[in-house]
């Protein structure tokens, strides 16, 4: 015990560099924060999609399960892990069991590279944006496997629409990529990097987030990779491989109970990878608003006291909650569980304001809340557009993003030339 208190305060008042913490105790650290992140991530993901969509359409959603229907994630995942498991008689039984489980690894390892913070990552790999993007690239051969081992023909169709899918919309996605790593290239050196926090340190060195760099470029790359990740990750509008109005459920058909949720877990983590590219690439990262525009000793400390004032203020939600719920013996506990929940948050928000607590959140803070206006972004296109036809989707990909991420890789290849050329 002594010994894991040194460890813990020699990292409060370190300066640790990433992928080199000093011992395998951080590194496992590391990685079963992320784990563990990601997986409650996607449990709160879970109930706040249900929430949300039901309030764009004038309902309540869950209510049932815990104050405010927070038990029904947990729930769910009971039903899921209690269900019978069932493998038709006719699929090959083996790549039908390994498909969920590629999908998923893929999802996660994604996350080794992400850079949460300037040390706050399991590694800093020196080509880790192609590291990220040929990853994350493999889940679709977990969803084709899925597709094929079903021996049926609607999980089969599913399948191949994913690739299809996925092939259409990898080339403009990695056009636009490649336009945020010329951008990189503008400093003494003219050199670019491939590493996921050399990235975020070109845009803080260079005085702006790359989205608004040689507008309005920057602004169209990013449009290109954010309706290329929705593509890619089977989401509404895009969601044609799992088209339940003419593939009954697309590639996962003949799945049921665990094989199942694996393939929703495997969804949800790649919203959240394809968000923290987006966020690493064209939105810098950790880094917080304006820190060129806004700097000095008061803007520092008003912004360092924001992790805090969220939870506290989500804890004032909770308790204008409790105040309201219905005065019934029938609602008795979840009356206290949902006071206990705020009491839990108000703890967390008050731990944010200690000085070495918050100098290390913060970073963390900053890039979690960019990932999460991401996720509600995805939330509300479910629930705003219709889905688009299979040829509409193909038309999409090929005659207008590729075009768009061709030019835009030209345009910004010429304009940082003659920059560099008039600016050596």
């Amino acid at each position: 015990m002594p010994q894991l208190i040194q460890y813990i305060q020699s990292y409060l008042t370190s300066d640790l560099t990433p992928g080199a913490a000093g011992n395998v105790f951080w590194a496992l650290v590391y990685i079963l924060l992320v784990f563990g992140g990601l997986s409650v991530a996607v449990i709160a993901m879970n109930w706040l999609e249900r929430k949300i969509l039901a309030h764009m359409q004038v309902r309540l959603g869950p209510m049932r399960v815990g104050p405010h229907g927070l038990l029904q994630p947990i729930a769910d995942a009971i039903k899921l892990l209690l269900k019978e498991d069932i493998i038709p008689a006719e699929a090959d039984s083996f790549v039908f069991w390994i498909a969920p489980f590629i999908v998923v690894l893929a999802a996660f390892t994604v996350f080794v590279v992400v850079p949460f913070g300037p040390t706050h990552a399991i590694t800093d790999m020196n080509i880790g944006i192609l590291f990220m993007l040929g990853v994350s690239s493999l889940s679709v051969l977990g969803i084709v496997m899925a597709g094929w081992a079903s021996n049926s023909h609607y999980p089969l169709i599913g399948a191949l629409r994913s690739s299809a899918q996925m092939v259409s919309y990898e080339v403009a996605m990695g056009l636009a990529v490649v336009s945020a790593i010329l951008m990189t290239s503008l400093n003494a050196t003219g050199t670019g990097t491939l590493s996921m926090i050399g990235i975020v340190q070109a845009q803080q060195a260079q005085g702006e987030w790359f989205i608004f760099k040689f507008f309005p470029l920057g602004l169209i790359a990013f449009f290109i990779f954010a309706v290329a990740m929705v593509a890619e990750t089977n989401r509404a509008p895009f969601d044609l491989p799992e088209a339940e109005s003419e593939l009954t459920a697309g590639f996962h058909t003949e799945y049921s109970g665990f094989r199942w949720s694996l393939f929703f877990l495997a969804e949800y983590s790649a919203m959240i990878a394809v968000s923290s590219i987006a966020v690493t690439l064209w939105l810098g990262g950790w880094l917080r608003p304006f820190p060129n525009l806004l700097h000095g000793t008061t803007w520092e400390l008003a912004f360092s006291l924001f992790p805090g004032l969220t939870f506290l203020f989500l804890a004032g939600m909770c308790f204008y909650s409790t105040a309201r719920m219905p005065k019934h013996p029938y609602f008795r506990v979840q009356t206290i569980g949902l006071a206990s929940f705020g009491v839990v948050l108000a703890l967390i928000g008050l731990a944010l304001f200690i000085p070495q607590v918050s100098l290390r959140i913060q970073d963390i803070y900053w890039f979690c809340m960019k990932v999460a206006a991401f996720m509600y972004l995805y939330i509300w296109y479910r629930g705003t557009f219709p889905r688009y036809r299979f040829d509409q989707l193909m038309k999409v990909g090929w005659k207008v993003l590729l075009p768009m991420g061709l030019g835009v890789l030209i345009l910004t290849a010429s304009v940082a030339l003659m920059q560099t050329l008039w600016h050596p």
